[in-house]
């Protein structure tokens, strides 16, 4: 038993029969499955499968037809949607990555992680424009928080760089680092090692490792890369054609033989 299954605690989020069409093409047919504080909680399955399609769900992009989500609050309260605004999600402290990046290509890291910072201000809008008074003392007091994180993710010689001029990997860590501005309890994570080499790979792991052990944040992340996925999760979930095949360690999803047939093969 590793330190991370230890100190796994409770339920923070149901998934209960949730089924999501769009038109006649069906994303996600009666799905069901839990992830529990402080754990890793991976989502495979081949392309299709209907990954992306849950993880909007959850954070509120897309409404299902049926089902409800299920979100333990950090005061312990259990709070049911059957419809999730991002913004209410984003408000509870689930937190989401895209596959595809959507950073201020123009701004520096340190603007971009910034701006995950916004649902904590408290300054209107007019006195963070000028700076004053206690407007000044918050920003500051925001900049400090997303100093701590440029340091964590190792990327302080690039804070004033714009993102833009940033290779791919170092971006990707950007795109965390704005993620975890917003504190989240949950966080989502949507392919974060796409198109990654593999050096690049190990540095995403460990720093999503270190998140999890270090900041106690609970992670469901959607990944191809099944040596990735079998190294540092605690629990996996698997989607075929918006269909959950399986659900359990991935040592039981690994000898699941209606997964092996679907998704990992014979070679796996």
């Amino acid at each position: 038993m590793t330190s991370r299954e230890r100190h796994i605690g409770e339920v923070i989020l149901k998934s209960d029969n949730i089924s999501l069409s769009f038109g006649g093409v069906k994303a996600l047919t009666d799905v069901s499955f839990d992830v529990r504080e402080h754990e890793v909680r991976a989502i495979i399955g081949p392309n299709g499968a209907g990954k992306s399609s849950m993880l909007n769900v959850i954070n509120g992009v897309y409404t299902p037809q049926h089902g409800r989500i299920t979100f333990r609050a950090a005061d312990g309260k259990q709070l049911s949607f059957e419809q999730m605004s991002s913004h209410a999600a984003a408000e509870m402290g689930i937190a989401r990555t895209f596959q595809s990046l959507a950073l201020f290509k123009g701004m520096s890291v340190l603007d971009n992680i910034m701006t995950g910072r916004n649902l904590k201000m408290r300054s209107n809008i007019l006195l963070q424009a000028v700076r004053i008074g206690p407007a000044l003392d918050e920003e500051l007091r925001h900049r400090t928080f997303v100093e701590h994180i440029i340091d964590f993710l190792e990327i302080q010689a690039y804070r004033k760089t714009p993102v833009g001029r940033l290779p791919y990997g170092l971006q990707k860590r950007v795109d965390l680092g704005r993620a975890l501005a917003m504190e989240p309890r949950l966080l989502l994570l949507d392919e974060p090692m796409a198109g990654m080499n593999v050096e690049e790979k190990e540095d995403m792991c460990r720093f999503i490792l270190d998140v999890n052990d270090e900041f106690g944040t609970t992670i469901v992340l959607i990944e191809h890369d099944m040596g990735v996925v079998m190294d540092i999760s605690d629990r996996v979930v698997v989607l075929d054609y918006g269909r959950k095949i399986g659900d359990g360690t991935p040592d039981e999803v690994r000898a699941n033989q209606e997964v092996i047939d679907a998704y990992l093969g014979v070679a796996h």
